[in-house]
């Protein structure tokens, strides 16, 4: 049993360069992996604007793919769709492959994210999807999770750029002191931005969600 995450690229046929785009993605992607190396297997292009990976568990993907969202500069944007279950090798001509109901959950998972994008929540951005055969205590852990990404994603879509490289940076521990220091402010007014955009409550619910002190 794995996490599976497929990441589509926000509105790709609108981006003017999709290969610089791509070029951002990919930095971010790397960033995150060196201030957290949670991935069993990074996020890597596949075909087109998708990109997939895996991680070892649900709370791994979670902070990673939030410091990712936090990563990127306005304009450039991931969808994730998160699924659990098992994930099976496959032998082919072209090397290795993996399949199973891992990957169709996730599959599922980023389809409700743009159906959900379409409609009420146009800053969805996240969803899980338990593959079947799951116990009930994993599906109330997967229907909380959700419940917490759907605001999770609200409150990212409304921060700045500014507020976005703050909770980045507390995320992965930098003190709200150095980060004051970095974006030439006080120390108060890191704390009153971190209040202000979500990003105290974000944190303190995927901890809560985790178990991390993140």
């Amino acid at each position: 049993m794995v996490i599976a995450v497929i990441a589509d690229i926000v509105g790709s046929r609108r981006l003017e360069d999709r290969a610089d785009a791509q070029r951002v993605l990919d930095e971010a992607i790397a960033r995150v992996e060196r201030d957290r190396p949670l991935a069993t297997r990074p996020l890597t292009p596949t075909v087109g604007d998708e990109q997939q990976g895996t991680y070892p568990g649900l709370g791994a993907a979670l902070t990673s793919l939030l410091m990712l969202q936090l990563a990127l500069p306005d304009g450039i944007g991931f969808r994730f769709g998160v699924g659990i279950g098992e994930i099976r090798p496959i032998e082919s001509a072209s090397g290795p492959l993996t399949d199973g109901p891992g990957w169709w959950a996730a599959r599922k998972a980023i389809d409700t994210v743009h159906a959900r994008e379409r409609g009420s929540a146009p800053n969805a951005r996240t969803w899980i999807v338990g593959a079947p055969g799951q116990d009930e205590v994993m599906d109330s852990t997967v229907a909380t999770a959700n419940a917490y990404l759907l605001l999770r994603d609200e409150l990212v879509g409304s921060m700045s750029e500014r507020e976005r490289r703050l909770a980045y940076g507390r995320v992965i521990g930098t003190s709200q002191q150095e980060l004051a220091d970095r974006e030439g402010i006080t120390q108060p007014a890191v704390s009153k931005a971190l209040r202000r955009s979500g990003a105290v409550a974000i944190l303190q619910g995927l901890a809560e969600l985790t178990g991390d002190a993140a």
